[in-house]
């Protein structure tokens, strides 16, 4: 483990992207205005520039400290970095012509988009409470203003604010039982409240202290009953932003859970009493209430919000599963569990962004986002068509599209825990599997069983980023779901991360 001052090739990926903000700031601010769309080409360049340090840092294959062990760069870390820079990327892709066709300062919006993504890359090597804080207020704040980019939709700003009010009452919250942490542990550094839990057990303050922390993170992954802020802030946003938050904003949450309960709470199997009971619960309402909100919306955004809450469920199975697992000592099982995680948000990622380029491409010709728009676009479009219909399947678990590995590895975490509790959560996604197909169907028969509206017969054209950003996610989720090995891989690189 090699633990410098200042690692400046572990530091890489996160000042190209400090760089790259700085230069996109200055440029939105010098460019004249029939040029500010070349600050989306300088942000495309820094996100796919910060790539290359975590290659040859992978390449590499050194475990990396930094900061007493705040921070670090591991396997797990470099994955993360990889998939946020991806996301931001394809983000990019879809709002290129999105943002710059409406009435928004360009420059402004990568500015606020990397800055975001700069603290998703943070919090992947955050190993202390403070650094995972920071680094999540600095995805969050740039993600307020984002939500309500529209400012003169009185509906985006809506949107922004409850997005806000309820993202700062839950920091709150979470600061507060981060606080108590530090009270009980004496450290705000993972490795040592770790220690601490395995050297005391769990006391009921710091039982409390866990609980208050994960219903801060709750929110930032939208789940429930922590999510009412989700629809409206998908609706009225830009939908680029909406994709973004999504799937980036949602993975940022994610990684923080990842890293606070399997780095500080688990323990070693010790602790997750305190703790699995409260994600098995959100789990559980996540994935049902999540998909019967879904059912009844005619808007394929809010259908999508709904849907979102639902995946994010889906992906707190293998936490509870692991919580399960370590309890009765199969820490083999616990660590795969937070690995099926990993793979699960990749998967879900590039479908979901998929499924919100279409939803962009349109909306476009239709200015709608009511499903009946929908109707008939196989005839009309029906390249379009068959995309989006593999990005629905793909999210409802189909073979073989890259949803269905995403499902295999939640069942697989939940069945290997093994008991009565695991199974049941087991049982609950099974059933919320089922359900979901019914929206998702729904969307599918009006593109092609459906007669187009006399007004939507023409032919949808694509920008060439927008079709570029629709291939890409198009192709990863066809490449997983026929050869999951490739996404297998990476859960197994990152299942030791607490090695």
């Amino acid at each position: 483990m090699v633990s410098p001052v200042f690692d400046w090739h572990a530091l890489a990926p996160d000042l190209i992207l400090a760089g790259t903000i700085l230069v996109v700031l200055v440029a939105g601010l010098v460019l004249p205005e029939r040029e500010a769309w070349q600050t989306s080409r300088i942000a495309s360049i820094g996100a796919l520039g910060a790539l290359i340090p975590i290659a040859t840092l992978a390449a590499d294959g050194t475990n990396r400290e930094m900061f007493g062990g705040a921070y670090v760069v591991d396997n797990y870390a470099l994955a993360m970095k990889a998939f946020f820079l991806v996301v931001a990327y394809v983000t990019i892709l879809l709002s290129v012509d999105h943002i710059g066709e409406g009435d928004y300062y360009q420059g402004e919006f990568y500015f606020l988009l990397l800055t975001s993504v700069l603290g998703m890359s943070a919090m992947a090597s955050a190993r202390d409470l403070i650094t995972i804080f920071v680094a999540l207020e600095t995805i969050s704040i740039p993600s307020y203003v984002l939500a309500t980019y529209r400012k003169a939709d009185r509906r985006s700003n809506e949107a922004g604010i409850k997005y806000y009010l309820m993202g700062v009452l839950s920091s709150a919250v979470m600061l507060y039982g981060m606080s108590l942490i530090f009270g009980v542990t004496g450290s705000t550094k993972l490795r040592e409240i770790t220690s601490y839990v395995v050297a005391n057990g769990t006391s009921a303050l710091i039982a409390v202290a866990m609980f208050m922390t994960l219903v801060g993170f709750a929110f930032k992954v939208s789940a429930v009953p922590f999510h009412f802020w989700a629809p409206d802030a998908y609706e009225g946003a830009p939908t680029p932003v909406t994709a973004f938050l999504s799937v980036a904003s949602k993975g940022g949450g994610m990684v923080a859970l990842l890293n606070v309960v399997f780095f500080g709470f688990y323990a070693q199997g010790r602790g997750p009493g305190a703790w699995w009971p409260v994600l098995w619960g959100m789990a559980a309402l996540s994935m049902t209430l999540g998909n019967l909100g879904a059912l009844k919306q005619t808007n394929i955004v809010r259908m999508l919000a709904y849907s979102s809450v639902a995946h994010g469920g889906f992906m707190l199975v293998p936490f509870a599963a692991a919580g399960i697992a370590g309890a009765r000592g199969d820490l083999v099982v616990a660590d795969s569990s937070f690995a099926a995680v990993v793979v699960y948000l990749f998967i879900y990622g590039a479908m979901n962004l998929g499924a919100f380029a279409v939803v962009i491409a349109v909306a476009r010709r239709t200015g709608s986002g009511d499903i009946s728009s929908y109707s008939g676009l196989f005839q009309t479009s029906p390249a379009l068509a068959v995309m989006m219909t593999g990005f629905l399947a793909s999210l409802a678990g189909i073979p073989f599209l890259g949803g269905w590995y995403a499902k295999f590895v939640m069942f697989k975490s939940a069945l290997e825990a093994g008991t009565a509790w695991a199974v049941g959560l087991a049982v609950i996604a099974a059933l919320n599997s089922v359900i979901a197909f019914f929206y998702y169907a729904g969307v599918i028969r009006e593109m092609w069983f459906r007669e187009p509206a006399a007004e939507d017969r023409s032919e949808i054209q694509v920008p060439p980023p927008l079709a570029a950003a629709i291939g890409l996610t198009c192709a990863a989720v066809v490449v997983v779901g026929v050869y999951p090995q490739l996404v297998a891989r990476v859960g197994e690189l990152v299942t030791r991360i607490g090695s």
